[in-house]
């Protein structure tokens, strides 16, 4: 028996624990072997959640009942005989209920079922694929209240991860015992689930049902519940495209397998009187629905003008490849929706990018004293990165430059709601120091889970050539003076974060020539094909040996120095250069 000892995981970031479930995702894809998918799962939980007793029980169907399939440290007999009806035990309540069930000490539950005297904590978790029931993930432990909310959360995660490879891998077991027909329908079912386009889809089934099952005519129909009618989806007789007329529910043979969810073969079609005539030919007739999710979304139909030509194993063969043709036909149909969906949120980013180049400031502000340039290269469409330019009346400049954590659309919406609080805030509070506390007040009061910004704040005078400076969490500004880097000490928490923050200022005698660079960390953190990252001296580097040069051709050769270095970002990227007139 393993010994639960160690804490179980807790993730610092987010970041760590998406890598961590596409690794689960990676680990549990690699095989189809059900054996080896089970011990890998066991693996698995055991470095996140350690265990003393460890099963995955799989529900059956056909005998409504869950039963031991891979198990660590239960007795053989209880793997060999246990049966659980769904709502029995513990784990028998987490199928029935399909939520986690988590119990601190079993000696104070009755719904506990006891197999080991030292048990004390039992988490069971189910697992579901395409909304079917497949099993439940069993944690035992032998100290009370081994585990917490957080593992419930992090034990869910994963059966959601691994149920529909669990669920593949008994499909291929199933399919591997089958005969040279069956591996033939393996065949076919893999290319079916490459076709995303309806049309596509449906030419290439009756290319293939021509192969398995020599028919006169072949149609699919798919459900309309608006409409209460099963509607003629693509239809071809003697290998010609026809349109035929609609079949309420429950009329015609296809109706009939829709409404008893059976294969429906008749010899004549002459002697059937459910049978409605729309060819004078046919003579037989093979009718299969078409379930996803327990739910009949169409009927296969195939015809002959013979009488008795479809057998039983042709009715046994449709049978096994209707649930692939419903799946790849529900992948197609959602392909679809995705990609219009797609479209839509591009032309929303594409709307977003352009609300954002309004808002925030060209790339050649005008400020009085300094000549300045700015360039932000976001990862994606839109950019986390944030700056602001303020001019107070007597001309002293409010200059701001920030980060908000993550990317994309979540990002830049955030960053949005900074800068639309530093427009606000900035008129009436002047020192940075103050703006800083404000700001973070307000966006603790706006409070979004795992969101928070760094700012750095700067406030120019150019009558005395000072700059106030206050800093929450960005990187401080790189300074250059006659080809040397300078060096500040300029820090603060985040902003967003914690209540209450007082922020320290920094004065700065700036001198004519002085170059002051801002950056976000996409600079610094930019990544080559090595893993090696950019980093501050390179970014001093090029500073120095550009630091004679205009504000805007410095940061030329900052991009051109990072793109020579990695030609991908991971980051959004921003640089502002000040550079104080003479």
């Amino acid at each position: 028996m393993q010994a639960a000892r160690k804490p179980s995981v807790r993730f610092r970031e987010r970041s760590e624990l998406l890598d961590f479930l596409l690794e689960v995702s990676a680990a549990t894809a690699v095989t189809l072997d059900l054996d080896q998918l089970l011990s890998q799962v066991s693996q698995i939980v055991q470095r996140v959640l350690p265990y003393d007793l460890f099963a995955i029980l799989l529900y059956s169907d056909k005998n409504k009942d869950l039963r031991i399939r891979y198990a660590v440290g239960h007795r053989e007999e209880v793997v060999s005989n246990l049966s659980l009806k769904l709502g029995e035990g513990i784990t028998g309540i987490a199928a029935a209920s399909r939520e986690p069930v988590l119990v601190g000490d079993v000696r104070r539950d009755p719904r506990y079922l006891n197999s080991v005297d030292v048990v004390r904590t039992e988490l069971a978790v189910p697992m579901t694929a395409r909304g079917k029931l497949v099993g439940v993930i069993d944690l035992q432990s032998t100290r009370t209240d081994a585990y917490g909310e957080y593992d419930r959360a992090l034990l869910r995660l994963i059966a959601g991860r691994v149920s529909i490879a669990i669920e593949n891998a008994r499909l291929y077991r199933r399919v591997e015992r089958q005969n040279r027909m069956l591996k033939t329908l393996a065949q076919v079912s893999r290319e079916f689930s490459s076709i995303l386009d309806l049309n596509e889809l449906f030419r290439k089934l009756a290319s293939i049902m021509r192969y398995l099952i020599n028919y006169d005519a072949f149609n699919i129909l798919l459900v309309d519940p608006g409409a209460k009618v099963l509607r003629h989806r693509f239809s071809i007789r003697y290998d010609q495209r026809v349109s035929i007329d609609n079949i309420p529910l429950g009329k015609g043979l296809t109706g009939a397998a829709a409404e008893t969810r059976e294969a429906v073969r008749v010899d004549d079609t002459a002697k059937d009187p459910r049978y409605i005539a729309s060819h004078a030919d046919i003579r037989s007739e093979l009718a299969v629905p078409l379930l996803l999710q327990d739910r009949v979304i169409g009927v296969i139909d195939l015809e002959s003008d013979r009488v008795g030509y479809f057998t039983e194993d042709h009715a046994r063969t449709l049978s096994l490849l209707a649930p692939q043709i419903a799946a790849s036909m529900e992948n197609a149909r959602l392909y679809d929706e995705l990609a219009t969906r797609e479209r839509a949120m591009e032309e929303d980013l594409l709307a977003a990018q352009e609300l954002q180049r309004v808002l925030l400031p060209d790339s050649l502000p005008e400020i009085e004293g300094l000549e300045s340039a700015i360039r932000l290269r976001p990862a994606r469409v839109i950019s986390g990165d944030v700056y602001e330019i303020y001019e107070h009346k007597d001309g002293q400049t409010v200059i701001s430059m920030g980060d908000v954590s993550g990317k994309g659309a979540a990002a830049a919406l955030y960053g949005g709601l900074l800068s639309g609080l530093l427009r606000t805030l900035a008129p009436r509070r002047r020192r940075p120091a103050e703006l800083l506390r404000a700001l973070n007040d307000s966006l603790v009061e706006r409070k979004v889970e795992a969101r928070y910004a760094t700012l750095c704040v700067l406030l120019w005078d150019p009558a005395s050539r000072n700059i106030v400076m206050a800093n929450a969490g960005a990187l401080p500004p790189m300074i250059c003076r006659g080809g040397e880097i300078l060096r500040l000490r300029v820090e603060g928490v985040p902003l967003g974060l914690l209540d209450s923050r007082e922020y320290e200022e920094v004065v700065f005698a700036a001198e004519p020539g002085d170059i002051i660079v801002l950056y976000s960390d996409g600079i610094t953190d930019h990544l080559n094909e090595t893993g090696l990252e950019f980093g501050k001296g390179r970014l001093a580097h090029v500073v120095k040996a550009n630091c004679n040069k205009s504000a805007a051709a410095l940061i030329a050769a900052i991009f051109e120095e990072l793109d020579r270095f990695a030609s991908k970002a991971f980051d959004d990227q921003t640089v502002f250069v000040m550079k104080v007139a003479q």
